[in-house]
């Protein structure tokens, strides 16, 4: 019985371990997130720079079409901050109301895992809380398409 306690005791207490996270740090990891994907559809080069870390990176894979031989495609912060500004500068790349859905896969005191589901990609993210911000640090993504990858 005591044996059963113990173990019911260590489970309840490593689960909560596990979910170290404040309801403030959920919405400031979705934010992050949302500010991401906003940024491209505004578009808003400053928004998409508070969203990330200096250091992320965002990767792909791809397929040359000459030699089809696939590589990972990698772009930075300072490339992303670059499409916010132009990719949708004419606001035709989305739709009127374009999707965008953000999923909690896990969650720390320090790192988060989302999975964010837009119109034509899905992007997997980690997130990072550094000096009290959440900044998104790795990104891998592909299209829905997945013959666009070429």
């Amino acid at each position: 019985m005591k044996k059963s306690i113990l173990i019911s005791f260590c489970v309840c207490f490593g689960f909560t371990q596990l979910q170290a996270q404040t309801a403030e740090d959920t919405m400031a990891i979705k934010r992050v997130a949302l500010a991401y994907i906003e940024s491209q559809h505004r578009p808003d080069p400053k928004l998409m720079e508070g969203a990330l870390h200096p250091r992320l990176v965002k990767r792909s894979v791809f397929r040359n079409k000459a030699t089809g031989k696939e590589y990972v495609s990698e772009y930075f912060t300072e490339n992303m901050v670059i499409l916010a500004e132009t990719y949708n500068s004419k606001g035709d790349k989305f739709p009127k109301n374009p999707r965008k859905e953000v999923k909690l896969l896990d969650i720390s005191a320090k790192t988060a895992s989302v999975k964010l589901l837009a119109d034509d990609w899905i992007d997997y993210m980690h997130i990072v809380k550094l000096n009290g911000e959440w900044k998104i640090i790795n990104v891998l993504w592909q299209y829905n398409d997945v013959l666009q990858h070429e």
